[in-house]
């Protein structure tokens, strides 16, 4: 239902048909954001399941690992080693954008503890490798981080795209072909009326004339 007060002019008319046009293209536009956005949120969908299964397996091995090292040398041994660099790794973050959505990418570099560190305790091969894996895991905690946080982004953004392209195709666009359609139907009814006026008109001075 249209409910625009609004002239019934050729111009109107005009106008409605170009806002309708506009209409559709933008929708049309919506739904391919759309559809690229649902494409993207399965493709990371998918990424995300395949680091939870790889994390769990590699928490497995790191904790398998930590407590080799703590057999052969120690806890005391271990939580030194563990505690023997205050040096945090180091974390980039990048931003991607995805359809208008911009996605944070994280970058985790350095390790934490330094050769430096490891040649004055003597670490061996065995705390070594505990420590590799579980540096391992964090860049594999990082990146499950990330994903998730990706996923979070593109349901609120496909969500309100979703709004949008609902919003055009079932209000705006309607409202819009209804409204050319009324102005079409009453510029009709008024020539129709013109053309009787003229003709009445015409009649008339035929009268007189006569």
């Amino acid at each position: 239902m249209v409910e625009e007060r609004f002239n019934p002019t050729r111009m109107e008319l005009l106008k409605s048909r170009a806002r309708a046009k506009l209409a559709k293209k933008g929708h049309s536009l919506l739904k391919q954001k759309r559809d690229a956005l649902v494409l993207e949120f399965f493709r990371i969908l998918k990424k995300a399941s395949d680091l939870r299964g790889q994390l769990n397996a590699h928490m497995k091995k790191a904790y398998s690992s930590i407590a080799i090292a703590q057999s052969y040398h120690g806890v005391f041994e271990v939580e030194a080693a563990s505690m023997s660099s205050e040096r945090a790794p180091k974390v980039k973050i990048n931003v991607r954008n995805v359809m208008g959505v911009k996605i944070p990418s994280v970058e985790v570099s350095g390790n934490g503890n330094g050769e430096s560190e490891k040649n004055l305790l003597a670490s061996n091969a065995k705390i070594d490798e505990a420590a590799d894996n579980f540096k391992e895991a964090l860049q594999m905690v990082v990146k499950l981080a990330e994903t998730e946080n990706s996923i979070r982004k593109l349901i609120r953004e496909i969500e309100k795209t979703k709004r949008r392209v609902n919003s055009l195709e079932y209000i705006v666009i309607p409202s819009l072909a209804a409204k050319a359609k009324l102005i079409s139907f009453r510029l009709d009814e008024m020539e129709r009326d013109a053309f009787f006026m003229l003709k009445m008109t015409k009649k008339k001075l035929a009268r007189k004339g006569s």
